[in-house]
């Protein structure tokens, strides 16, 4: 009975061993369907992928990642591939992320949470990321369909550098308390690839 025990031990060790991800390319789906995250680090030499599909898409404008209020550790961009509109945090050759926060909605609404003088609350934000060692980019992918016309986003990280470590954000409009914390106001109109597909497949039909 022991060895039966014993082996069924070392059956689950091993399954869950092998099951464990890459921790070059992690996706993380958590409970939500609309949204999903990946990381990659620079070893590769490659963007993040998921499995063999480059995670691309047209891109639609870029923010630096300020570090430290002085730094810029990278940057921050936007992209759509068509279903979902995609950030993507890329820091500079001396930088590397540990954790990521993100928040994002109708700017309209209460889109982040904040404290009553203004400052955000960065251990609320919608989605928090813990990073592998050595990141230096990291993808969150949203559904487009969650996402209004007139949206506001926050990207805060926690990033190791040539100063140490330094919280960084997406620069933007700085929030209303008395931090030094930025968020980023866009149009989805903005950042649309089928739109510009469809008026080039138009013009083609004319011909």
């Amino acid at each position: 009975m022991k060895k039966i025990t014993l082996s069924l031990f070392v059956f689950t060790f091993l399954l869950i061993v092998g099951c464990s991800p890459d921790s070059e390319n992690i996706e993380n789906t958590g409970m939500n369907p609309n949204f999903r995250v990946f990381e990659s680090s620079p070893k590769d030499g490659n963007s993040t992928t998921t499995g063999d599909k480059a995670l691309i898409g047209d891109e639609c404008f870029s923010v630096n990642l300020i570090a430290g209020q002085h730094h810029i550790a990278g940057t921050v961009t936007v992209s759509s591939d068509g279903a979902n509109l995609i950030l993507t945090y890329m820091t500079n050759e001396d930088w590397t992320i540990d954790l990521t926060h993100m928040s994002i909605g109708d700017c309209e609404e209460q889109w982040v949470p904040t404290t009553g003088s203004g400052n955000p609350k960065i251990g609320h934000f919608e989605h928090t990321e813990p990073h592998s060692a050595g990141t230096n980019e990291v993808v969150y992918m949203i559904n487009l369909e969650v996402i209004p016309e007139a949206y506001c986003f926050a990207v805060h990280a926690e990033v190791q550098g040539p100063t140490g470590g330094e919280t960084a954000w997406g620069e933007g409009t700085g929030f209303d308390g008395n931090s030094w914390a930025m968020y980023v106001e866009a149009l989805l109109s903005d950042c649309n690839p089928n739109e510009e597909e469809e008026e080039g497949g138009g013009g083609s039909d004319e011909e």
